[in-house]
């Protein structure tokens, strides 16, 4: 006999119940969502060990804030939120303390030569900045922004006056574009 699969929305049910001090809601819904939590963190990490860690931190977290979760808003962002986080803080960790750390220090000049300053990659740089070239002015400022720079599809709306929406559609756009100049 097959078990029926919980929805987000029961999520949302149970965790109100939970609050509230129902025990059954609250087995439910930590029942409920330690596979979904385990299933998504492994597509990000091939560690299973590690996957299983922050499954139990995640649950630990919602754990403790459960009292602060809002009943008027969806439980599954407000899980994704604590999951993301989370993984995060553990990836943080893992990479403080690896021994195998690649400086980029100036001091580091075999790092410099074989992926700064190695000149079997300058036609691929010319290439990429060609490309670059043959996008309008506001696409390659959004591009850059977001995708070399960094910043954030809100941040770069605010410089633009934009939407973000419209931001996030016209860098994808541009990734798309410049893929296939690429090829």
């Amino acid at each position: 006999m097959a078990l029926k699969q919980s929805t987000s929305d029961e999520w949302t049910e149970w965790a109100i119940a939970a609050q509230q001090g129902d025990k059954r809601a609250y087995n439910n819904l930590l029942n409920a969502i330690a596979p979904y939590v385990r299933n998504v963190v492994i597509k990000t990490l091939s560690n299973q060990d590690a996957a299983e860690d922050i499954m139990q931190e995640v649950l630990i977290s919602v754990h403790k804030s459960l009292a602060s979760y809002s009943p008027e808003r969806p439980f599954k962002p407000w899980l994704m939120a604590i999951m993301n986080f989370r993984r995060t803080d553990y990836l943080r960790k893992h990479y403080a303390r690896r021994e195998d750390k690649t400086t980029t220090t100036d001091e580091n000049y075999e790092f410099e030569a074989a992926n700064v300053t190695n000149p079997t990659h300058l036609g691929e740089l010319k290439d990429i900045e060609a490309a670059m070239e043959g996008l309008s002015d506001d696409h390659r400022k959004i591009f850059q922004m977001i995708k070399i720079e960094g910043y954030t599809a809100k941040e770069v709306a605010n410089e633009m006056g934009m939407q973000e929406s419209a931001v996030k559609v016209s860098a994808h756009r541009t990734m798309k574009k410049l893929q296939g100049m690429l090829k």
